[in-house]
């Protein structure tokens, strides 16, 4: 056995991004082997915590959080040390990974049953450093709350965080080989683990480009129940605030100044594109500089410090040369004084005006806003150029015309919109978070939808979100607000083209009963599917008084339906049709389906785009329905992670199989209004 001397001098130093020189631990780095044996005993624990009551899961969740919030006083310096975080900062997070552990228990002792809901096995979960207790917490929760074991990799510049919230998980009464932490870089510790075939899933927060990585070393291996291995991946933003004329200036630089720089601009949510009516943007911009340079910037050891360091070095030389590039551009730029600092990573606020949406080629993750003026006319085409960057992540508006608040929320496709407030501060279960497209694969975190991504079976859609626990459960009330779009158009609604082409596939099926395989089994899926959609429109959540919080489950756009030619391939395509157009959603199938499409009604066939190759990327696919045999699944996988931009989900299904998850054909929004902003000139709300 190695001297405490050996094992001193393999350590690595954890260091203070505030002030480097202040060690605020050390960390031993896994090993390969490390990993291997990890994972071995992982996999021999799995079946004893699966076998574990979700009442005593649920406890041993409770009793972690009840520890966290405990040591509250010892987590906050720890936090402000290691991470850069503000004392205030510190107290929020710690606060969030307490709810987060109370969120999860509370759904799988409301209604989990170990003879219903059978876990995944092994889950690897790969945090990030901005948020290392909060994040970290909430993954390793959720995977053992669902029954999983769980092999932490948590960010390398933050083991320290996440060791303490091991420790308090395992003298909560987690088993040591369920939950075991494994501290090292990505490119090996967190590569070994995605790469054995033993890990049953993945749940990652981080950069787009390392989740590509991740779907790609996932594609073509399936789960041992027959799934290829979930993914679950919550990525970066290019998160906008639109501010017209009609908003109250004051309290819109407020939420700016919140959203752009606190926690030195470094939260998945922070505001990165400030869209602001140049009728005002003058005033705006001169406040705004006014109430950044107020900002007390420095190390946030100091109760008085409103903006810390960014993480490391090399965050602040990628920010610092993001700033040359743009001046170099001709960018008016303006930074903050920091005269008084001397030493440690940071990087003074940042204002950069810009001329188009399209300059922002990448997320640049740190305390730097980019600010767009335009015309009202004009507000349409910005909005469509923020959805043109693929990202939907946060997004927010502050106006006092409810028709400008209506109009953004309809064009958003951003999983979290903010109206008048900052665009931060996501609150477990009040506002689930998590995006789209660039910005991530969904369910959202902190949601009633989360839990059942880590589960291998579970019962009957309609049973699964009577037991939520937030959001879906029966008696959730529907939210109107004057002039505020439906949230989505539901296979009910007879004038929809998706309700057209259900309504008429299902009478189509009625009349081929006896000449078609499988027409009464599609007639009643037709039906079965419109009762099981979980298509919402906005619901009301709990929240603070002077606060909305409404939570939505809308269709994806583009299904693509992927089955064998000929019976019985054709009765799977029809039962996938089904499941798409039941939910809201479009279908796409291969061109060689096209004698299928066009034996059926002209509504069906409306609401069917025949791809001649489904893999080029002009062909859109927002997630894939494919029944067939395993090694055809693999194929599948292999090409969907090929396809550059957003990662596309891939539902396996064994061929007859009818039990389509229509929760995967969905996309959860949550809307956030601060329904006490109205100040100023009251005759402005009258506008349209």
């Amino acid at each position: 056995a190695p001297t405490d001397a050996a094992l001193m001098a393999l350590a690595i130093a954890v260091r203070n991004p505030a002030a480097p020189d202040d060690v605020v631990g050390h960390v031993h780095d896994a090993t390969l082997g490390d990993v291997q044996q990890a994972l071995a005993a992982a996999a021999q624990a799995a079946p004893a915590w699966a076998a574990t009551p979700p009442e005593e899961r649920a406890a041993c969740l409770e009793a972690a959080a009840q520890a966290l919030q405990d040591q509250t006083l010892a987590l906050v310096p720890l936090l402000v040390r290691e991470a850069g975080k503000t004392c205030n900062n510190a107290v929020a997070e710690v606060r969030e990974a307490v709810d987060f552990l109370r969120y999860y228990a509370v759904q799988v002792r409301s209604g989990f049953s170990n003879a219903t809901h059978l876990p995944l096995g092994p889950v690897v979960c790969i945090s990030p450093w901005n948020f290392p207790l909060a994040i970290f917490t909430g993954q390793v929760a959720a995977a053992l709350a669902a029954g999983n074991v769980v092999l932490a990799k948590p960010a390398e510049q933050t083991p320290l965080v996440a060791a303490a919230a091991v420790a308090a998980l395992h003298t909560a009464g987690v088993p040591m080989d369920a939950l075991q932490l494994l501290p090292g870089a990505g490119e090996t510790v967190g590569a070994a683990l995605v790469a054995d075939a033993r890990v049953q899933g993945v749940l990652f927060t981080g950069s787009t480009q390392v989740a590509r990585i991740l779907q790609r070393t996932l594609a073509g291996r399936l789960t041992t129940h027959g799934q290829p291995v979930p993914l679950i991946a919550e990525t970066g933003g290019q998160n906008a605030l639109v501010v017209d004329s009609s908003a109250l200036v004051e309290q819109a630089v407020a939420d700016i100044v919140s959203s752009a720089f606190d926690s030195a601009g470094q939260r998945c949510s922070a505001l990165r594109l400030l869209c602001v009516q140049d009728d005002v943007a003058d005033r705006l911009l001169a406040m705004l500089q006014g109430a950044v340079q107020a900002l007390c910037i420095g190390d946030p050891r100091a109760l008085a410090t409103d903006v810390g360091p960014v993480i490391d070095a090399q965050a602040q030389a990628a920010l610092e040369s993001h700033l040359a590039a743009m001046q170099s551009r001709g960018c008016p730029v303006w930074r903050a004084e920091t005269n008084a600092i001397t030493s440690g990573f940071f990087v003074a606020p940042t204002v950069i005006q810009i001329q188009a949406v399209d300059e922002l080629q990448h997320e640049v993750f740190g305390p730097v806003l980019h600010v767009l003026r335009y015309r009202r006319e004009d507000l349409p085409r910005v909005l469509a150029a923020i959805n043109a960057t693929g990202y939907g992540l946060t997004q927010g508006v502050h106006t006092r015309i409810d028709e400008t608040v209506a109009q953004v929320v309809q064009a958003c496709t951003a999983g979290n919109l903010y109206v008048n407030r900052n665009t931060v501060g996501a609150v477990v279960g009040v506002q689930p978070f998590g995006g789209d497209g660039l910005s991530g694969t969904g369910p959202k975190a902190g949601g009633p939808l989360y839990l059942f991504r880590l589960l291998s079976a579970s019962p009957p859609l309609a049973a699964r979100l009577a037991v939520a626990g937030s959001g879906l459960g029966p008696g959730t009330q529907a939210f109107a607000l004057r002039g505020l779009p439906s949230a989505s158009h539901t296979a009910s609604e007879a004038t929809t083209t998706p309700a057209a082409g259900l309504h008429a596939l299902r009478d189509w099926a009625r009349a081929q009963q006896g000449r078609v395989d499988g027409a009464a089994v599609l007639a009643a899926w037709c039906d079965q599917a419109v009762a099981q959609s979980p298509v919402t429109d906005w619901l009301a959540l709990a929240g603070p008084t002077g606060e909305a919080n409404l939570y939505a489950v809308q269709p994806r756009e583009h299904v693509l339906c992927l089955a064998a030619l000929g019976a019985p391939g054709d009765a799977d395509r029809l039962l996938q049709l089904a499941a798409t157009l039941a939910v809201g959603a479009h279908a796409v199938w291969p061109a060689d389906a096209r004698a299928l499409a066009d034996r059926l009604p002209l509504d069906t066939r409306a609401c069917i785009t025949l791809a001649q190759d489904w893999q080029q990327p002009a062909v859109p696919v927002d997630v894939v329905l494919h029944h067939g045999n395993a090694t055809a699944c693999s194929v599948v996988a292999t090409a969907l992670a090929q396809r550059p931009g957003p990662i596309v989900g891939l539902v396996g299904l064994r061929s007859g199989d009818t039990a389509v998850p229509l929760e995967r054909l969905v996309v959860e929004r949550s809307l956030s209004i601060n329904t006490a902003a109205a100040g100023g000139n009251a005759s402005l709300m009258t506008l349209g």
